[in-house]
C-alpha cells in the first residue's frame, strides 16, 4: 500500500499552525504570556504569507480574530489600524489610477514613454528606473509609485501586444513592476522629504539635540547610495530576468501608428490629466503650502481629495453628458485586498511594539556596544533592513532612533554614525510586499510572484547593506566636518 503524503498546499497550510503551537508551548525566548502570544501570531502570519497558504489579504485579517481571542487587545483597538491614514492614501491613489485607465490617458502616456526610451525591453526598464528614482527624491515614495503604476501597467500591455510570441515577455512585466517599487524606495532615501522614515529620524534628532539636519547634509551621504542603488537595480533586474525584447523598426512604427490612432486628447482625458496634475502638484508643494499656516495638508488628504474629484467632475463625454469621470461601479476593478494587507501589517507591527518585542531586540543590539564602530554599523544596517520587511518602516525608525542613539553615545560615537544607516536601511526593504508601501502596490498587479520578489529583494538587500555601510562609514564623518 502506497503512503499518502500531504500535498504541497496542505503542507503550506499546516506549517503556520504548527509553528504557532510550538511557539506557544515552548516559548523559546522566555517571554511573558502576552508577548509570547503576539510573537506566535506573528509567526503564523509570516509563515502563511511566505508559503502563500491562503490569499495574503486573508492572512492580514488574522489579528481581528486572534488578538481579541487571546487577550492581546480589544477588537476595537485591533480594528483601528485597518483604517490607518496610509490605507486611505492607497485607496485615493488607486482611484486616481482607475480614472486614468478608464479614459485611456495611461495608454497615451505609455506609448509616449516607449517611443521616447526606445522599444528595447532593457531601455524601457532603465527609463522607468531613472524617471521613478528622480521623481521619488522630491515626492514621497508611495505617491511616486501611485503615479507610475498605471503608466507601467499600460506600457506592459503595449509591449505584450507587440511581443505575443516572446516566451520571456513576462520577465519584462516583472522587471517593470519591481523597477518602479524599488526605484521609488531607493530614490526616496536621497532627500529628507523623499520618504517618511527620513522625516521621522530628522524630527527625532531635532527634538533630542535641537539640531536640524540640513537638506544638503543629508544628500551628501544619501545621494551616492541612492544613485548606486538605482544603477545596481537595473543590472540585477536585466541579468536575473532577461526579457529578450529587442528594439525594431516595425514595433516603433506600430507604436507611432497607435499614438496617431488615439487622435487628439478627448475632453475626459484632459479632465483626468488636470486632476492627476493637480494632485501631483499638491504632493510636491505640500510643505510650501503648509508653511503658509493657512492649511495643513498631508499626502493622505491629498490622495483622497484627488479621488473625490474623480467622482465629482463631469467627464465631458458627449455621449453621456451627465456621467462623472468615475462612477462607483468602476471601483470593482480596484485592488481592495492590498488595503487589508497593509491594515493587517500595521496591526501586527503595533502589537509587536506594544508587547515590547521591538524594544527587546534593541536591548540585544545594545549588547554589542563594546564592538568596533564598523561592526555596529553593519549590525544596525542588517537588522534595520530585515526588520523593515515585516513592520512599518516609519514605526521602526521611531522605535529604534533612541536605541541606536543610546548605543552610539555609549561607545563615544556621533549618533549619526548609527542613526543614518538605520534610517536608510529601513527604506530599502525589498523582499516582502509588506516591507514598504511601494512593494505592496506593485505586488497587487499580479505580475509578481512572492518567490520572485524574495529572490530579487534578497539580492538588493545585500547590495543595499554594503552600500549603506560603506557610504555611512566614509561619508558621515565628512558630512559632520562640512557642517561644523
Amino acid at each position: 500500500m502506497k503512503l499518502a503524503f500531504p500535498s504541497k498546499s496542505a503542507l503550506a497550510l499546516l506549517s503556520g499552525p504548527a509553528l504557532f503551537v510550538l511557539e506557544l508551548l515552548l516559548n523559546p525566548f522566555q517571554l511573558d504570556p502576552v508577548s509570547n502570544r503576539v510573537l506566535a501570531t506573528a509567526v503564523l502570519m509570516i509563515a502563511w504569507w511566505i508559503a502563500e497558504a491562503i490569499p495574503m489579504p486573508a492572512v492580514a485579517l488574522l489579528p481581528l480574530v486572534f488578538f481579541p481571542l487571546m487577550g492581546i487587545s480589544t477588537i476595537s483597538a485591533t480594528a483601528a489600524p485597518y483604517a490607518n491614514e496610509v490605507i486611505f492614501l492607497f485607496m485615493g491613489g488607486f482611484m486616481i489610477g482607475l480614472g486614468i485607465e478608464k479614459w485611456n490617458l495611461h495608454k497615451r502616456i505609455a506609448l509616449s514613454i516607449v517611443q521616447f526610451t526606445g522599444t528595447g525591453g532593457n531601455k524601457i526598464i532603465l527609463g522607468f528606473i531613472l524617471a521613478t528614482g528622480c521623481i521619488s527624491m522630491w515626492l514621497s515614495n508611495t505617491a511616486t509609485t501611485m503615479m507610475m503604476y498605471p503608466i507601467a501597467a499600460s506600457v506592459i500591455a503595449v509591449v505584450y501586444a507587440k511581443n505575443e510570441e516572446n516566451p520571456k515577455r513576462r520577465n519584462f512585466a516583472l522587471c517593470i513592476m519591481l523597477a518602479i517599487a524599488y526605484a521609488s524606495n531607493f530614490g526616496g532615501i536621497a532627500t529628507i522629504i523623499g520618504t517618511p522614515p527620513n522625516v521621522a529620524y530628522s524630527s527625532f534628532i531635532s527634538k533630542k539635540f535641537g539640531y536640524d539636519i540640513s537638506f544638503f547634509g543629508w544628500m551628501f551621504v544619501s545621494m551616492p547610495v541612492s544613485i548606486l542603488l538605482l544603477l545596481s537595480l537595473y543590472l540585477v533586474l536585466v541579468k536575473m530576468f532577461p526579457n529578450r525584447i529587442d528594439a525594431d523598426l516595425e514595433m516603433h512604427a506600430l507604436i507611432k501608428n497607435d499614438l496617431k490612432a488615439l487622435g487628439p486628447m478627448s475632453i475626459p482625458e484632459k479632465r483626468v490629466m488636470y486632476i492627476f496634475l493637480l494632485t501631483a502638484s499638491l504632493w510636491i508643494t505640500r510643505d510650501l503650502i503648509n508653511s503658509s499656516g493657512l492649511v495643513k495638508l498631508d499626502d493622505n488628504m491629498i490622495a483622497v481629495f484627488g479621488a473625490l474629484l474623480m467622482f465629482i467632475v463631469p467627464s465631458g463625454n458627449p455621449k453621456q453628458s451627465s456621467e462623472k469621470i468615475l462612477v462607483w461601479s468602476d471601483t470593482s476593478k480596484m485592488a481592495w485586498g492590498i488595503l487589508l494587507l497593509f491594515g493587517g501589517g500595521i496591526a501586527l507591527a503595533g502589537a509587536l511594539e506594544k508587547a515590547g518585542l521591538i524594544g527587546m531586540l534593541g536591548k540585544w543590539l545594545a549588547g554589542f556596544s563594546g564592538s568596533s564602530l564598523l561592526f555596529l554599523i553593519i549590525a544596525v544596517a542588517v537588522l534595520s533592513i530585515f526588520i523593515s520587511e515585516v513592520m512599518s518602516n516609519v514605526a521602526q525608525v521611531i522605535v529604534f532612533a533612541p536605541v541606536v542613539t543610546g548605543i552610539a553615545e555609549a561607545v563615544g560615537a556621533n549618533p549619526f554614525m548609527l542613526g543614518i544607516p538605520m534610517t536608510l536601511a529601513a527604506s530599502c526593504a525589498s523582499m516582502m510586499p509588506m516591507g514598504t508601501p511601494p512593494n505592496a502596490i506593485v505586488f497587487s498587479s499580479g505580475h509578481i510572484q512572492l518567490k520572485e520578489m524574495i529572490k530579487v529583494g534578497f539580492v538588493m538587500n545585500l547590495i543595499s547593506i554594503v552600500l549603506i555601510v560603506l557610504t555611512s562609514y566614509l561619508l558621515v564623518p565628512m558630512m559632520m566636518q562640512l557642517l561644523k
